[in-house]
């Protein structure tokens, strides 16, 4: 029997960490999650509303339990020259370096790049230098990182891209593949997931968190039937072939409703799985608030109850 990724119930979850505020548009959120021998590190975007800063900043904190967090390092959007920072990707090397990809708008356009930082720890990324390892161009923004290494060595990335021809479309996006020799070069293999027509992921997909299950990879994913449903995405579930392919398709399971938050409009957004040593999982998630804001939340899932099939 095949096994899809592990599944947030809501019941039983917990707030990992709050917004900044109580207002719709104040958000913390879009995790990237580790573990490591001493506990798991995230890292997030903590958001306030449009025209009052928008993405402000990248924190990445450290916890022995999986809930409560204690700040490590913090990187502003100023560090970059950005208008906004969304969903930052966390990875440890395999040398025992720390990287954080950052995303990074471009002021006065709807442009998005991928900025790098790496030091020997955590707590150094703020102050390592930055080199541009997804630029886009004019016509496409790229942004939100997932990555994965496989074991001959080989770096495998999905990004959200977003088309720029039209600034009123420029919402519109699909999840490209990217594979490279050491997680800085990379090369473009095309569209790994996009949405489809008359569905509930009409509008756009982005690919959340990857994981190989032997040789299949099986993904979470984000995504809106409409432009109103921007910033408001649930979660979905595709399966991919092996890990040099890197393309998804979604689940017969996803034909159900996706995954939302209880609380309207229903966000559930930027699924991020840790894969604990005991066997469970432990999951971070980006949710509506029933006052619209967004928090960052957590599930232990035990093995019994970690997978939809």
């Amino acid at each position: 029997m095949h096994r899809t990724l592990p599944l947030p119930q809501w019941k039983g979850s917990a707030v990992a960490v709050g917004p900044p505020d109580t207002r719709a548009g104040a958000w913390a959120g879009a995790p990237s999650s580790i573990w490591t021998e001493d506990g798991i590190y995230l890292a997030y975007r903590v958001r306030l509303p449009v025209g009052e800063g928008r993405g402000i900043a990248n924190v990445i904190a450290h916890s022995t339990d999986g809930v409560a967090f204690t700040t490590v390092a913090e990187v502003g959007k100023d560090r970059f020259d950005a208008e906004s920072l969304e969903r930052p990707a966390l990875v440890r090397t395999p040398e025992g370096r720390w990287r954080l990809y950052v995303s990074a708008a471009t002021p006065g356009t709807k442009h998005w790049r991928v900025e790098l930082l790496e030091a020997d720890d955590p707590a150094g990324l703020p102050h390592a230098p930055a080199r541009t390892v997804l630029a886009g161009d004019e016509s496409t923004g790229v942004k939100d990182p997932v990555l994965l290494r496989t074991a001959d060595g080989t770096w495998h990335l999905w990004a959200s891209c977003h088309p720029l021809e039209s600034w009123d479309e420029a919402d519109r996006m699909s999840t490209w593949y990217a594979t490279s020799p050491d997680g800085v070069a990379w090369r473009w293999q095309g569209v790994a997931l996009a949405g489809r027509a008359g569905r509930w992921d009409a509008r756009g997909v982005r690919v959340s968190s990857v994981l190989a299950d032997g040789d299949t990879l099986l993904a979470a994913y984000d995504g809106r039937a409409t432009a109103a449903e921007n910033w408001e995405e649930r979660t979905g579930v595709a399966r991919g072939g092996r890990a040099g392919d890197g393309r998804f398709t979604p689940l017969v399971a996803a034909e159900r409703e996706p995954l939302s938050s209880p609380h309207p409009p229903g966000g559930l957004r930027y699924l991020s799985v840790v894969a604990l040593p005991g066997g469970g999982h432990r999951v971070y998630y980006e949710a509506t608030r029933a006052d619209g804001a967004h928090e960052l939340r957590t599930e232990y899932l035990t093995p019994a109850v970690s997978h939809l099939d």
